[in-house]
């Protein structure tokens, strides 16, 4: 394997690629349908966790991991270790955890070992943002045609897995998923061996990692407080405000997977067809992140940060609409979900990329993962239970109301990046026209 620093880019850029197809991968293949299993009775084969334990075991164990993320990230990555070696190790410790975690029945050993899971491989989502832009000529033009092959990673399996493991007689139609066939006897029971499949995909990805990744040492001294000075980066305006927003949409972010696989169930749509029904918004994330660096030169990253987040306020005033439309809408609108992502947070993650110093890269795209994929998830985990409550009578929960409230939120997270967010990015003047505020 040649060094990063001598390789040809387009051979790193394929090995990027795969790595991002294998990140996206080993969660793809489970969160769809993880409320889903989570929430069926035991008599149907699933685990029978309350509301409020479900938003725990998606929402909070992975908000600890994010808590811990950005000291691994500043004190490994950032300082000590090759990248790529701190990843592997991750990858492969928390495939294990997964493949424990799918032979377990009880909610104390489910969230202790989703927070374990968590702790190890949050890191990795921010890390693998750093690690490819710190490969890429022009992260802004070539970082999207990268992210976008962990969009197809997902796509893969939630299409693979429901095939293979949960139908059985297939045949062809025309229609995604493109297969149709009978559902296998106790197919919650088989639900939940899509964690263990996570735990080998990411024990296969660790590898990876170690041998074929391109070598990414760091570029900072051992002694240097890298948090310190990161977050000096986040007490600028567009930062703070950047930061602030995330939260928000993080939090609501958080609400649609917790709940839309239970919501599309519950309107109606066959289990077999949640994950490839979800995974519409994954199609429509590979349009949006193809132009991406486009939209980011012509309208800024603050008018595409809108569109991503007015998106999540659309979608969920749709879903709030349900009993009015046809369920062909409903999934039809799960296309709102790929403007949601690459505009609000591959954006971000490009945006932060930009801010942050050479020496703390690592850390500061880190502390932006935190908020999206750790005190977001803590407030959307600890939310969707007592929402949830909230939106129940006689035991049947009020989808409508539910969303609506959904949408209220998102909300505020768009007026605040509309009337405070304001781009401190250093522009080139050569290759971008200047964007309206």
């Amino acid at each position: 394997m040649s060094d990063a620093a001598t390789a040809p880019l387009p051979y790193k850029i394929a090995r990027l690629r795969i790595m991002m197809f294998m990140e996206y991968a080993s969660r793809g293949v489970w969160i769809p349908i993880a409320g889903r299993f989570l929430s069926a009775k035991k008599d149907q084969g699933g685990l029978n966790f309350t509301e409020n334990e479900i938003g725990y075991t998606l929402g909070v164990a992975l908000a600890i991991g994010a808590l811990c993320s950005p000291f691994i990230a500043a004190s490994l990555a950032d300082r000590r270790f090759a990248t790529q070696k701190v990843m592997a190790v991750l990858l492969i410790l928390g495939g294990v955890t997964q493949l424990v975690t799918g032979y377990q029945t009880s909610f104390a050993a489910w969230f202790g070992l989703s927070i374990v899971y968590a702790i190890l491989f949050v890191p990795t989502m921010s890390l693998s943002n750093s690690l490819a832009m710190s490969h890429l000529d022009d992260p802004k033009q070539q970082y999207p045609g990268v992210r976008v092959w962990g969009t197809i990673g997902w796509i893969a399996v939630s299409w693979v897995f429901p095939m293979i493991w949960l139908q059985t007689e297939l045949k062809f139609q025309w229609l995604p998923p493109f297969f149709t066939g009978v559902d296998v006897p106790m197919k919650m029971e088989r639900m939940i061996d899509s964690v263990k499949v996570a735990g080998i995909i990411a024990i296969t990805y660790g590898a990876f990692c170690w041998y074929l990744l391109p070598n990414t040492v760091p570029k900072a001294k051992a002694r240097s407080l890298a948090l310190w000075s990161t977050f000096r980066i986040y007490g600028q305006r567009s930062m703070a405000i950047l930061l602030i927003s995330t939260l928000i949409v993080g939090t609501v972010h958080t609400l649609y997977f917790v709940q839309a696989g239970k919501f599309l169930a519950a309107i109606g749509l066959g289990d077999a067809y949640i994950m490839p029904a979800m995974s519409i918004g994954q199609f429509a994330e590979i349009g949006a992140m193809a132009v991406l660096g486009l939209l980011l030169r012509r309208i800024g990253f603050r008018n595409v940060m809108l569109i991503g987040a007015g998106c999540y306020v659309l979608r969920y005033l749709i879903f709030a609409l349900h009993a009015f439309l046809p369920l062909s809408v409903i999934v039809a609108s799960q296309a709102l979900h790929g403007l949601c992502f690459a505009c609000f947070y591959a954006a971000g993650f490009i945006y932060v990329d930009r801010m942050a110093p050479a020496d703390a890269k690592h850390s500061t795209q880190t502390i932006f993962g935190l908020m999206c994929f750790g005190i977001g998830p803590l407030a959307g985990g600890m939310l969707t239970g007592s929402l949830a409550k909230w939106c129940t009578t006689d035991t049947v929960l009020n989808y409508s109301q539910f969303w609506l409230a959904a949408a209220a939120i998102g909300l505020a997270g768009f007026a605040l990046l509309a009337v405070q967010f304001r781009d401190e990015s250093a522009a080139d003047p050569a290759t971008e026209p200047a964007a309206a505020d």
